[in-house]
């Protein structure tokens, strides 16, 4: 669901011709077990995301990375019996425009995704409140409508598609923009809607093959279809995915070395870090 401005917020152009339904989730799980469906069902035993009982709403905004999460968890269900849980796929319209709306609504359709939309205004807010740098509050109220209405539906769990990618440009954009080290947690508890936990099921699939499967596959996703976004040229996150690349062409490796740098932190050597809210120094202990 991440939001990249200065695209033009247009759909992505796919030549090729959708494949047949069957052949496309048959992929998922034959053609690319190794970069998608093996690292979606890794990432769900290291984190812990999927547990018995659990009614999952999937947050559906039409782009590649919802859309592909969406059927990796109509395949999970369809194929595992070891876990019992409950799904629902739900699309909070800020505003598109209503040919982004269709093109939606086709792509679901035709992916056998049953989707329930609600219309939540947040691109007429947006603009009137924050136009000047509309991605970060477009992130949070579209997040706040999709708690509320998975709540409504009695859901326990709000499923969001980012993915690797997002992960290290987060990191990586609160070191340089923020001078701290925080990065996006696999799942998390909601601190505004009570009983309710975020979880990230690509967490660890890299965006390359999510770009590949949906090429492939022939589906027209879309990419932003922000109107607010839409009148900026560029984004700090999208200087931050052009450092990473540059950065990979000199390390080898360096996007998963800043992944797992999260996973290794040796608090003996740090300066300070902050618990519940709570800041330390090392000198506290020194």
């Amino acid at each position: 669901m991440a939001i990249i401005a200065g695209e033009g917020c247009k759909p992505i152009n796919i030549l090729n011709k959708r494949k047949p339904l069957k052949e496309i989730e048959r992929n998922i799980i034959k053609k690319y077990r190794k970069d998608i469906w093996s690292k979606f069902t890794k990432g769900l035993k290291e984190y812990d995301l999927v547990q018995e009982g659990d009614r999952i709403a999937v947050g559906i905004s039409g782009g590649k990375d919802s859309l592909l999460m969406a059927k990796l968890f109509q395949e999970l269900k369809a194929h595992s019996n070891k876990v019992n849980f409950e799904l629902e796929f739900i699309v909070a319209d800020p505003g598109y425009h209503p040919d982004i709306k269709k093109l939606l609504i086709d792509n679901c359709k035709y992916l056998n995704i049953p989707i329930k939309i609600f219309d939540s205004g947040i691109f007429t807010i947006v603009d009137a409140l924050a136009s000047g740098y509309p991605c970060f509050m477009c992130a949070k109220m579209r997040r706040g409508a999709l708690y509320t209405k998975a709540q409504e539906l009695g859901c326990n769990k709000l499923a969001l598609g980012h993915h690797f990618n997002d992960v290290i440009e987060t990191t990586l954009l609160n070191i340089l923009y923020t001078g701290n080290f925080k990065t996006m947690l696999p799942k998390l508890k909601s601190t505004n809607f009570k009983g309710m936990e975020l979880i990230r099921p690509l967490y660890n699939i890299e965006e390359k093959h999510i770009e590949r499967f949906i090429k492939n596959s022939g589906i027209q996703p879309l990419d932003c279809a922000c109107i607010v976004a839409a009148k900026k040229r560029g984004s700090k996150r999208r200087e931050i995915k052009e450092l990473i690349v540059q950065l990979n062409k000199k390390i080898k490796g360096a996007d998963k070395r800043i992944f797992t740098a999260a996973k290794n932190v040796n608090m003996d050597t740090i300066l300070g870090w902050e618990k519940d809210g709570i800041k330390y120094s090392y000198l506290d202990f020194y």
